[in-house]
């Protein structure tokens, strides 16, 4: 038995014809559509992961705020 992906049942439930066509190996005509679409996919990932790793930037920046200002108290307080 055949595994079906989430993409195949979108496609199915969008236009039954066209998950046929798909299924018969016959190329969708809007390819320069198809092709924009995987392009903006491609630049948002991009983005999605930039975020995630300015995310964790921030955060070691803010750990290390903290760490010097515990420093800092506890430098005032010894002296």
């Amino acid at each position: 038995m055949r595994t079906i992906r989430a993409s195949e049942i979108g496609s199915f439930l969008y236009c039954r014809r066209a998950w046929w066509y798909q299924q018969q190996g016959i190329p969708s005509e809007n390819q320069a559509e198809l092709a924009a679409g995987g392009a903006v996919h491609q630049r948002h990932g991009r983005a999605v992961v930039a975020a995630g790793l300015q995310r964790g930037l921030a955060f070691l920046f803010l750990l290390a705020a903290l760490v010097l200002l515990v420093a800092q108290f506890t430098l005032q307080v010894l002296n």
